[in-house]
């Protein structure tokens, strides 16, 4: 796959003995404004969750506890990561077909958007995506 922007992002990480500390900054350790966050949770074993692109928004994606993998796919080919530190996230531009799976037992994702929800953003249907990427319309 290439590259199309997607990294892995390491966070600040202040360690104490009574626990660790670490932030994201908008604009700072993102390249983007935040406008909205969400977590996904409780993922039954061998569920698989997004499956779909977006139009405008960018993510970035964290897992605050547990561990996930999150493949991505520029229409051509595919790479995954894993992630299993909640210091380290993983940048998704627009544009790029996204899914998360191999939830851990209690594993929480956290994910910061560029946009506020907009259904109308979300390309759900592969196909549509990949003719989309071939057409160069995203």
């Amino acid at each position: 796959m290439t590259n199309n922007g997607v990294k892995i992002i390491e966070l600040p990480k202040f360690t104490d003995p009574r626990g660790n500390l670490s932030f994201v900054e908008q604009l700072n350790n993102i390249p983007f404004e935040i406008k909205r966050t969400y977590w996904v949770y409780d993922v039954p074993g061998g569920e698989a969750r997004g499956g779909h692109a977006f139009r405008e928004n960018a993510e970035f994606i964290i897992a605050l506890s547990g561990s996930f993998d999150v493949v991505v796919d520029d229409g051509k080919s595919k790479k995954k990561f894993i992630l299993n530190r909640s210091y380290y996230g993983l940048y998704v531009p627009k544009g790029v077909w996204r899914e998360m799976e191999n939830f851990s037992t209690n594993s929480l994702a956290i994910i910061l958007s560029s946009t506020c929800y907009n259904a109308n953003d979300y390309i759900r249907d592969y196909d549509v995506y990949k003719k989309m990427k071939n057409d160069g319309k995203i």
